[in-house]
């Protein structure tokens, strides 16, 4: 038994606003195929983060994931400080194991994170550093992970979040102690550990146009001006139901992106119900139309070659915990059953290929 979604025109840019109406739900006797699958025939990777506690403990997250995905992310043990405990040591087991996953089930993935400004151990943001002890200390952070992973890794976020919201440089420990050198350094330096290895700037916020996508666009274009090796940007697309970029202003984002050489990467999907209109069924429907939507923007640029989401159940999504409210903004329920979202994508998926 699946649930076929068979979509009229496209909801209005509001789509809090939009009713069950405007969508049409059937249930039908059929055999849904595979995300994983469906996905490769369309030449793209569609994935998503990964945390190491239920891949380890619940089967059905383990079989979900196997089935659906074929490109993860850890959400967290890849992070400075889960893998670099003290100044002298680190600890790749967790990471180890979903490397291991990954290669069991054929199964790409992308390493998150090498710089960033969260997640730092305390031993770190303790230290009085100066500037050499600060850049010893990233490059041999670098060196070292990227290295251990040398051959496994498709795609490093190698530096995150580093565009504050007005355009600026965020005033983080990496700009404080090195400058905004930093972000060249950690390019050069993951390049030299994995050659291969595609090396991508990530963001949230700069999705679509903006002031924001414009600065993360000056900073890559900056880079490539000084030859610095890095080959795509990531587009977090945290979003929700009423703050979703146009889609068109997001593809005209990656097509100025592409104009460089780059690729773009959707990273980080998910769409928050919480703040939508209507009731529960009409918000899920209006979800499912956005992650569409999503999926159609990157599956029409030539140079989107995957499309990630942060979670894949609402049973381990990080967003009731981040607002101190409920939600359910993945396209698998907490019971590991798909949801609108999910038929909406195997819809899109499944259409004629058109030409990138």
């Amino acid at each position: 038994m699946g649930l076929i979604i068979q979509a009229q025109p496209f909801f209005a840019l509001n789509p809090g606003n939009v009713t069950a109406n405007q969508i049409t739900i059937k249930i039908a006797q059929t055999t849904t195929p595979s995300l994983r699958t469906l996905a490769a025939e369309r030449g793209i990777k569609i994935g998503t983060a990964v945390r190491d506690l239920p891949l380890k403990n619940e089967p059905n997250y383990q079989k979900t994931l196997a089935e659906q995905f074929n490109i993860i992310t850890p959400e967290n043990v890849m992070k400075f400080e889960p893998l670099r405990p003290t100044p002298d040591s680190y600890n790749f087991e967790k990471a180890d194991e979903m490397v291991a996953f990954a290669s069991r089930n054929k199964m790409n993935l992308r390493g998150h994170v090498l710089v960033w400004h969260n997640q730092l151990p305390k031993w770190l943001k303790e230290k009085k550093l100066s500037r050499d002890e600060a850049i010893s200390i990233l490059r041999d952070h670098i060196y070292k992970v990227v290295g251990h992973y040398r051959g496994q890794i498709m795609a490093w976020d190698v530096v995150n979040e580093a565009m504050a919201d007005d355009g600026r440089l965020r005033n983080t420990i990496w700009l404080q102690t090195i400058g905004p050198e930093y972000i060249e350094m950690a390019f050069r330096w993951a390049h030299e550990a994995d050659p291969d290895a595609k090396l991508f700037y990530n963001d949230y916020g700069g999705e679509g146009r903006g002031r924001k996508s414009d600065a993360i666009y000056r900073l890559v274009e900056q880079l490539l001006l000084k030859k610095v090796p890095i080959d795509g940007v990531g587009l977090q697309m945290h979003v929700g139901l009423n703050y979703t970029p146009r889609p068109q202003e997001i593809a005209n984002n990656m097509l100025r992106l592409s104009e460089l050489g780059l690729e773009v990467h959707i990273t980080e999907m998910d769409v928050k119900i919480q703040d939508g209109y209507g009731t529960r069924k009409e918000r899920l429907v209006a979800q499912a139309n956005i992650y569409r939507q999503m999926l159609q923007v990157c599956l029409k640029a030539s140079n989107c070659k995957a499309f990630v989401m942060w979670g894949f159940t609402d049973a381990h999504s990080w967003i009731p915990q981040f607002t101190n409210r409920p939600d359910a903004a993945l396209i698998f329920d907490e019971n590991y059953q798909p949801k609108p979202a999910f038929y909406a994508l195997v819809e899109l998926l499944r259409q004629p290929v058109e030409v990138r």
